[in-house]
């Protein structure tokens, strides 16, 4: 199942969407932004009805 998730950058601040599978479980994985292009660390957390998504810089 996927989920369209607005976030803050954690570097430049831009409100920028994720694409979200919430059908591979929790998952934690790096994508850089599209607007400053810095690694975001993205925690999934799912229990395949509820989920919570959390972003970090790399270095946090």
């Amino acid at each position: 199942m996927l989920e369209v998730q607005k976030y803050q950058c954690p570097y430049c601040w831009e409100t920028v969407e994720a694409l979200l599978d919430l059908s591979g479980g929790n998952q934690q994985y790096e994508e850089d932004c599209p607007v400053c292009c810095r690694p975001v660390v993205f925690w999934l957390e799912t229990d395949g009805s509820q989920w919570q998504l959390a972003v970090r810089r790399e270095e946090d």
